[in-house]
């Protein structure tokens, strides 16, 4: 992780957080992401 400024390491954080969440499967959720997880608990 590289950055120049603060702007683009909030900017770099946000990609990996929408990264982690939404796109990258969880061994401890059985190869779901947290948002699969969440919208089967919320029946969404």
């Amino acid at each position: 992780l590289t950055y120049t400024d603060d702007v683009n390491l909030n900017e770099k954080l946000q990609e990996w957080e929408q990264f982690y969440n939404f796109n990258r499967p969880h061994g401890s959720f059985k190869g779901k992401t947290p948002y699969e997880v969440l919208k089967c608990k919320l029946n969404i």
